[in-house]
Parts: C-alpha cells; sequence; structure tokens
C-alpha cells in the first residue's frame, strides 16, 4: 500500500483519484485534509503526565529483592525474616513455633499432620488480579512462609508481568518441594484452585495438590466465629490476636493497583500490597498458636476466653476426643461467667451420657437442680433418667410438676412437651 492510500485510510476517504486531476492536485488536497486533522488533534485536551508517573520508582528502590532465573524466564523474589524475639500482635514470634501438632492435625481434619513439625508446614496467601476467580484470574504475588529455628520467614515471588507467571509458578513449585503440608486461609476455596489453573494453563505439575492442607477459616469460624461480627482474616487479627494494621490497603484495590503498575511501572503502587501480603502469612501463623492453645490448653487458660474454650470443648466432641473435651469442661464449670458455667456443664453432661458414664451425668444434673430447681435442661434429663432407667415414675412425676408449678414462664412448646410427658408418666405408673 502507498503512503497516500494509507493517507486515505487515515482520513476515512476511499476510492481511487480520476485520471484529470494532478498528481500536484491530489498531494495540495492530502496536505490540506491532513492540516485539518492536526488543527482539530491541536484543540483537544490534553493529558498530562502525572507527578507519580514522571517520578516512578523502581521496584527494588522500594522493596529489598532480587530477580531470580529458572529454566522458564524470571521472577521478583523477596525474603523477610520476623525474627524470635519480635512481636506479632500480644504475642512473640517463637511462641508461635511451640504449636501443637496433634492440634493442628485435629484442626485441619488430616491424622498425618500430627506426626510433622512445625517447620514442615509452608504458608501461603496470593494477591491476584481479580477476586472472583476464573481461568481469566492471575496470581501476580504468592507470599509463603516457613520457621528456620523459632524466626518466621516470610519470602514473596512477584510476577513483573505476564510472561513471569511460568517461572514463578516453578519457583513456588521448587519451594513446596521441601515441606509436607500447607497452611492456608480461604485457601481451599480460593487460592489453590487458582494456582491448579494456573499451572494447568502453564502445562506445568501442580505441587500443592498432594500435600495435607489446614484451612485455617473453618475451625476459625467454629471456634471463634459466634462472637465475631464475620471471620475475615483482619478481624481475627485485631479482635483475637492483639494485631492491628494501619493504614492497609484494601483487598479489593490490590487489582487495580497491579494493573496501574503494569502501565506506570511505579513501584510505589506496590509497597502496601507486599506488606499486606507478608501480614496476612504472619498473622496465619500467630492464629494456628492461638487456636492449637485453644484446643490443649496451652499458655496459661485464665488468658483464654471462656466462650472460646466451651467452643473448643465442644470442637473435640465433634472429633471424639472426648477426654479432650472432658478437661476442658471441667475447668469451665467453675467459669464466672454463669451462663458459660451452665454451658459447660450441660455439654459435659451430654458428653458423659453418649459415652453411657449414666453416674458422672445424673450428678451434673442433680448438682444443677441444686442450684436451681427450675433448671428446665437439668430436671428434664433427670426426669427421664427415672422414668427410662431407673423406672421410678412417682419421682419423674414430681419433678415434670414442679416445672409445671414453677415461676418460670415456659415457652407454649416447652409447655406442651412437659403436659406430654406428664400424661405419659401417669399412664406408666398405673400400669396403662
Amino acid at each position: 500500500m502507498s503512503v497516500k492510500d494509507r493517507l486515505k485510510r487515515l482520513t476515512g476517504e476511499g476510492g481511487q483519484p480520476t485520471d484529470n486531476v494532478s498528481q500536484s492536485e491530489i498531494i495540495s488536497e492530502l496536505r490540506k485534509k491532513i492540516d485539518a486533522i492536526m488543527a482539530r488533534r491541536a484543540s483537544y485536551p490534553q493529558k498530562t503526565v502525572s507527578h507519580r508517573a514522571r517520578s516512578a520508582r523502581d521496584l527494588r528502590e522500594v522493596i529489598t529483592g532480587e530477580e531470580v532465573s529458572n529454566a522458564l524466564g524470571t521472577c521478583f523474589f523477596c525474603r523477610n525474616a520476623f525474627l524470635s524475639r519480635s512481636y506479632h500482635g500480644s504475642c512473640e514470634v517463637s511462641r508461635f513455633a511451640l504449636a501443637d501438632m496433634e492440634a493442628a492435625s485435629l484442626l485441619a481434619g488430616h491424622p498425618g499432620i500430627s506426626s510433622m513439625a512445625i517447620t514442615d508446614a509452608l504458608f501461603l496467601d496470593t494477591e491476584t488480579t481479580g477476586l472472583s476467580g476464573g481461568t481469566g484470574t492471575f496470581a501476580f504475588l504468592i507470599g509463603l512462609g516457613w520457621f528456620e529455628g523459632e524466626d518466621f520467614i516470610v519470602c514473596q515471588l512477584f510476577s513483573r508481568d505476564y510472561h513471569e507467571e511460568a517461572s514463578m509458578l516453578a519457583l513456588l513449585a521448587e519451594i513446596a518441594r521441601e515441606k509436607r503440608f500447607l497452611v492456608t486461609f480461604n485457601g481451599r476455596g480460593f487460592d489453590l484452585s487458582l494456582l491448579a489453573a494456573r499451572y494447568i494453563l502453564n502445562r506445568l505439575e501442580d505441587p500443592l495438590i498432594a500435600m495435607p492442607h489446614l484451612d485455617l477459616l473453618f475451625p476459625s469460624r467454629r471456634l471463634l466465629g459466634y462472637r465475631l461480627e464475620n471471620s475475615r482474616l483482619v478481624t481475627l487479627e485485631s479482635r483475637i490476636l492483639g494485631f492491628a494494621r494501619t493504614g492497609d490497603v484494601p483487598g479489593y484495590e490490590i487489582p487495580k493497583r497491579y494493573f496501574d503498575w503494569l502501565k506506570s511501572r511505579d513501584a510505589s503502587l506496590l509497597e502496601d500490597v507486599f506488606l499486606h501480603n507478608r501480614l496476612d502469612v504472619v498473622s496465619m501463623v500467630a492464629l494456628v498458636s492461638h487456636l492449637s492453645d485453644l484446643l490443649t490448653g496451652g499458655g496459661s487458660r485464665q488468658d483464654l476466653h471462656h466462650g472460646d474454650l466451651l467452643a473448643a470443648a465442644k470442637f473435640h466432641i465433634g472429633r471424639g476426643r472426648y477426654e479432650s473435651a472432658r478437661s476442658i469442661l471441667e475447668g469451665l464449670t467453675a467459669s464466672p461467667h454463669r451462663p458459660t458455667a451452665r454451658e459447660a456443664r450441660i455439654t459435659l453432661s451430654l458428653a458423659c451420657k453418649r459415652q453411657g458414664r449414666w453416674d458422672e451425668a445424673v450428678k451434673i444434673w442433680e448438682e444443677m437442680t441444686a442450684g436451681d430447681p427450675e433448671d428446665l435442661f437439668a430436671a428434664e434429663e433427670l426426669a427421664k433418667w427415672f422414668e427410662h432407667h431407673v423406672h421410678d415414675y412417682s419421682k419423674a412425676i414430681e419433678i415434670v410438676r414442679r416445672l409445671l408449678a414453677g415461676r418460670k414462664i415456659l415457652s407454649p412448646d416447652e409447655k406442651e412437651g412437659l403436659l406430654h410427658r406428664l400424661a405419659r408418666l401417669k399412664r406408666k405408673a398405673s400400669g396403662n
């Protein structure tokens, strides 16, 4: 295509010049059109280069790290150490290394973790180009953490552009092969499925898929969610771990920060993103320590929320670990918080009942009714005991009548249930 044809395409004109038009006239007309186009462009508002773009900072000025290479290319790598005597929230980092592995295996629901060490754990968190997942979502920053002695190390793998993804994934695979189990927060629902898709798209073997996995979101909900407005990691940090972030970049803003980085190459956009990711990884190891303490009574139980300990006892019962639950519940029966103490007695008595330890269960119910003769739960359980096991119907009738005549207001369903029980007991007492 000639220059003239390209100029015609630019001006939107088609067709060929007629034979009776001179070459000089054609060129003159084209110059006029070009001048007109340039005049119109001059009247448009011009984009100015922002101060940020003019003063864009190099990545190594903002993040201490280095470029690493492997067979698939290059990516950026940085490493930070949280020393054993430093603090994250209210706890010293060295304390995190003492997490009970039996408790960790219970939190994960994976018995094999109990035979491992905390140094076998790989803590993982990603920052991505989107929050909804899907094959178009790309993990541009992968935060990894592990213990070296009592120090906790956080390494971050960063893909400076899309073409560095394969190299970054290969480096992740190399690191993961040295560890035995994964720890994430909502990794089951997001991080691992996203990374699995990226490994497939890059035709690489996924090193994470077969690793035992502790996803902290689910045990956090069961053990702590009852008293929190939500189970987000930042909420757990401030309400449970005693750690408050200052000036943290919101998660929803992170994808845009990366897209802006791709355009401007201003590393100032990423400084807060790297810090956000680093804190996520450290908070996960702090959370493992805290949840382990709840399940084992590690540290001082007086420092642990009694409601959380009650939730931990119920967690043990759900795993069939009655003796572990019992050791927690017996201590909670003396809680100064009366509703917690009562709930502990109820839970302990039902655990004894389930195990067939009737003498212990009956003793708890008798102690509860001695303190409050109209305690509906304890009184009903005693009535059931006398009816079905002792066959002392008159004693059971006496208990039910006391509840119906008591001062406590019964709900319609409670009253109907007691009247139905009373009628059945009367029939049994009369031999009918």
